[in-house]
């Protein structure tokens, strides 16, 4: 949650430290950025308010920044870079910075499947976070319990944004996912929100790199019933599987784990609709809702 601080753009520029503190990683970036910060001030002869006031925020957000304290926001971080004459040292910053406001687990992953030549993945509850518009991201944040904050949800939305820009990247890696037939049916967010969704994957669907396939709820047999999970194989010829479930989030890397996960997502494509019978489905389903 950003503070309400000082003079200025009180908390437009800065956000406080939201990761846990045992994310070494995102710490340590924060503080390479403050003390960066720092020097360039110092060799340009200026205060934290003197510098706060050419760039229209607060001391105390200054101060912020170069104690690691805040995350500065790309804005923050041009307005400096121009002030101190730090010829784009600071503003390179910005990526970074906006990613590490993520949860490590969230980067993880991302990371994962960002060099992922190839990703399969089976949800069971709801639709697959790839496959997810912005609004449905947001309402399946909202429904939280207990309740999540609305800038933590932002954060999240965002994340899973940046996430799906591997769907159209190229080289484009191929990319399969199985949906149960009840994460299609069940209205989360709302009608317009769960109509919107739906037209969404039918346009994913139509990528030459990805296969959509549903899962029947009238299936006698089913090999997913230990829970949805997500494959992914690097093009050094690693492989590595990612489970979730409610507070846990578990990445396998060994050979055996993940050869059993594979075969079992092998049954399960085996077991569900067609990609073609599978497009079909939703269709009617959105001509229904």
């Amino acid at each position: 949650m950003t503070d309400e601080v000082g003079a200025g753009r009180s908390g437009s520029g800065t956000e406080r430290q939201d990761w846990d503190d045992g994310d070494e990683e995102a710490s340590a970036l924060l503080k390479t950025v403050g003390r960066q910060l720092k020097l360039w001030r110092e060799r340009a002869g200026m205060t934290q308010a003197e510098l706060g006031a050419a760039i229209g925020y607060s001391e105390e957000q200054v101060s912020s920044v170069e104690r690691a304290r805040r995350a500065p926001k790309a804005e923050f971080l041009r307005a400096a870079d121009e002030a101190l004459g730090a010829g784009g040292m600071l503003v390179a910053f910005a990526e970074d910075v906006a990613r590490a406001k993520y949860p490590k687990k969230v980067r993880d992953l991302a990371k994962l499947e960002d060099e992922a030549v190839e990703i399969g993945a089976y949800s069971s509850h709801n639709v697959h976070g790839l496959l997810q518009t912005e609004d449905y991201t947001r309402a399946l944040f909202r429904m939280r319990r207990p309740l999540l904050d609305e800038e933590y949800i932002e954060n999240q939305v965002a994340a899973r944004v940046t996430r799906q820009a591997i769907l159209t990247k190229w080289p484009s890696p191929i990319l399969s996912f199985v949906l149960e037939e009840v994460t299609l049916l069940r209205p989360l967010g709302g009608r317009t929100v769960w109509q919107q969704q739906l037209e969404h994957i039918l346009k994913i669907g139509q990528l030459r790199n990805v296969e959509i396939q549903v899962m029947p709820t009238d299936r006698e047999d089913h090999a997913g019933m230990g829970g949805q999970l997500q494959l992914l194989s690097a093009r050094s010829g690693s492989r590595a599987a990612h489970l979730e479930v409610q507070q846990l989030s578990r990445v396998f890397l060994d050979p055996k784990e993940v050869q059993l996960l594979e075969a079992r997502y092998g049954i399960i494509r085996a077991q569900a609709l067609t990609p073609r019978e599978s497009l079909a489905f939703i269709e009617k389903v959105l001509g229904e809702t």
